[in-house]
């Protein structure tokens, strides 16, 4: 999730667990502990693909930040016993507090659909619940409301409960979010099933900040994806088109390291296509059809027809900055509550 987010989760947990005793402080304390996770963003690496699938690798494991909460219980334990014996630290208290601020951060970001190496070093394929876009302000406005009261009144009585229910409130709202991607795909592998189409695989990841409308994604036997919206509303089949994976490309660079890592970190929901001679890897999971939010350029065919691997490097147009389209934003938003039209599926793709 996005930085804000994921502050004022860590500043509602701490606040929740040590406001009685750290007062306002709390609430800075855990905004800021509660994105040290995200710190890994400053090493850098020398290719998109490495950059993308080393995030959110050692700096989220559950092993490491539980490591990291009980050193800060420890050090900060022993400062208190000597400076502040009357405050009321515990070293368990102080460890639960560091615990749930700093796992949650992780565990919050394995409910949007980029990939979570949660339990690394263990080589398992990161995860990625997809329950809630990356930015949704139905999750962060409570959580953000309920801080900013306890900032104002102080972590007595009545701000400790809202920080409370704030914290309830977000994590039903994750629930609703995996109960629609579950109901999404129900519903696009029943469309599927009457047209006499056998899916492999079947996902739905939510898009526009909400998590009413779905882009779903089903794999064939044949090579092929069927790639369509769901709504939680729809009262029709969802609107879908098929498109080619291209795997034969896939083949051809069978041993490049750099894209296995890429197919394993996305679960292999890519697709392959030939541009120019040049070899073009697609995430499927992030975007809408057409505007994907990571691609990269793998490979070149060679003055003999071979396909090379390269250094990865970003397609031209890719990016977050696709998603934000004001025009086709007004179009995802309308489609939550009406199909008719259906959304122009084709044209985005040709685009």
């Amino acid at each position: 999730m996005d930085s804000i987010t994921q502050a004022v989760l860590g500043a509602a947990l701490q606040g929740t667990v040590l406001g009685r005793i750290q007062g306002r402080r709390s609430l800075i304390y855990g905004a800021a502990l509660g994105t040290v996770p995200d710190l890994d963003v400053v090493i850098r690496y020398a290719d998109p693909v490495s950059q993308m699938t080393y995030h959110r690798g050692f700096s989220h494991s559950i092993f490491v930040l539980t490591g990291l909460a009980l050193l800060l219980a420890w050090l900060v334990n022993r400062l208190t016993r000597t400076r502040w014996p009357d405050k009321g630290y515990t070293l368990p208290r102080l460890f639960l507090a560091f615990w749930l601020v700093l796992v949650t951060h992780p565990i919050l970001d394995a409910f949007t659909v980029y990939g979570t190496q949660l339990f690394w070093p263990l080589q398992v394929t990161p995860l990625s619940w997809a329950a809630v876009f990356i930015i949704d302000p139905v999750y962060t406005v409570p959580l953000l409301a309920a801080v900013l009261y306890a900032a104002f009144k102080g972590l007595q009585g009545r701000a400790v409960q809202l920080l409370s229910l704030a914290l309830v409130l977000s994590t039903a709202y994750l629930g609703f979010g995996l109960a629609g991607r579950i109901a999404a795909e129900q519903r696009f592998q029943l469309a599927l099933g009457q047209q006499g189409i056998q899916a492999s695989e079947v996902r739905a990841v939510p898009i526009a900040f909400n998590s009413l409308v779905w882009r779903v994604l089903a794999k064939t036997p044949e090579g092929f994806y069927y790639e369509g919206i769901s709504s939680t509303f729809d009262r029709e089949p969802p609107e879908m088109q098929r498109l080619p994976l291209n795997l034969a490309a896939r083949d051809e660079l069978y041993d490049a390291p750099l894209l296995e890592r890429l197919r394993w970190f996305t679960g292999d929901w890519l697709r392959y296509d030939v541009i120019d001679d040049q070899l073009v890897v697609t995430d499927l999971r992030m975007g809408i059809p057409g505007n994907y939010t990571f691609r990269f350029n793998m490979a070149h065919r060679d003055g003999h027809g071979q396909w090379v691997a390269d250094t990865p490097s970003r397609w031209a147009g890719s990016g977050v900055g696709a998603m934000f389209n004001n025009g086709d934003l007004a179009l995802i938003w309308r489609r939550i509550l009406d199909q008719r039209p259906p959304l122009p599926l084709a044209a985005w793709s040709e685009r």
